[in-house]
């Protein structure tokens, strides 16, 4: 009987632990108390001041010359096959936002403050974790840019915003994680609470920082299989973006079974042959803001 007694107590002390960090993100997700650690206070004054209706380029290049790190990223992004496809080069910060809008700004702030999270010393433990989830960002907003060009009543910039930020909850929740001190709470305990609780912690995420309320709906309910809006949406979107991220690197994509007539597919009006376009499309894209956004 006593043999059994510390597997039994580890057991317990897991499921203590995992209540206490649930409770804990719920009061945190309810009073709006959402922060990630390690993100440059430059992010913050930029995503401040575009939340502003007296935003301009001008006091947006001035807060962004303040970070060389970030003022290269929207740099690169000006210059990018995406947005520049002339070839036209800017080499200057207020060019280069109003070329790209103060979406991509957002855009390019965000995954700039995400890469900086990466390489925190605290979070050395997961970086490994945080780097697919990066990679599973970068891909979907490069496919959810390559679908919404193809519906005409959305914006293929806030597309590739809300894929960048689709799975933040995920980021929060995983690095809120590590400040659980001992061994009875680790990555397997970890994981299906991650699974139950990323998209409400993604909305308040996204709720905090002023995002537009398509965005925060979009990251919220992507995974919500029985949505019935009157028309394709951001939340369509990603969750048709987020299916097809296995079939970058296929060579002959194709639309997977499960979606084929689906709903999803039938608002935003798209077949077979124009998902493999997508498809390669989104890999190209994909390669272009690993390029801008780092990573």
């Amino acid at each position: 009987m006593n043999s059994y007694a510390p597997s039994m107590m580890t057991e317990m002390d897991a499921q203590s632990a995992a209540f206490r960090f649930v409770a804990l993100l719920a009061a945190e997700v309810s009073n709006g108390q959402i922060e990630l650690p390690a993100f440059p206070e430059v992010v913050a004054r930029v995503k401040n001041a575009l939340s502003r209706d007296d935003v301009t380029p001008v006091k947006i290049a001035q807060l962004v010359a303040s970070e060389a790190g970030l003022a290269a990223r929207l740099l690169t992004m000006a210059n990018s096959v995406i947005m520049n496809p002339s070839g036209t080069a800017i080499t200057e910060l207020k060019s280069a936002i109003v070329r790209i809008g103060y979406n991509n700004v957002r855009t390019t702030a965000v995954a700039y403050a995400i890469t900086k999270l990466k390489q925190a010393d605290q979070l050395q433990a997961i970086r490994k974790e945080l780097e697919v989830l990066w990679r599973e960002a970068t891909t979907t907003a490069a496919l959810s840019w390559a679908i919404a060009k193809r519906v005409p009543q959305l914006n293929a910039d806030e597309a590739m915003l809300a894929g960048l930020v689709h799975n933040i909850g995920k980021l929060y929740i995983l690095s809120r994680s590590q400040r659980m001190a001992g061994r009875a709470f680790n990555a397997d305990d970890t994981a299906p609470i991650v699974r139950d609780w990323h998209a409400n912690v993604g909305r308040a995420i996204v709720e905090n920082w002023g995002f537009a309320a398509n965005i925060v709906a979009a990251v919220g309910d992507h995974e919500e299989q029985d949505r019935c809006p009157r028309q394709a949406d951001l939340a369509d979107v990603l969750q048709l973006a987020t299916s097809l991220r296995g079939q970058v690197a296929a060579p002959l994509p194709e639309l997977p079974a499960e979606l084929g007539n689906s709903s999803v597919v039938v608002r935003l009006g798209l077949n077979q042959a124009k998902v493999r376009q997508i498809v390669q499309e989104g890999a190209q894209a994909m390669g272009a803001l690993h390029n801008a956004l780092g990573g």
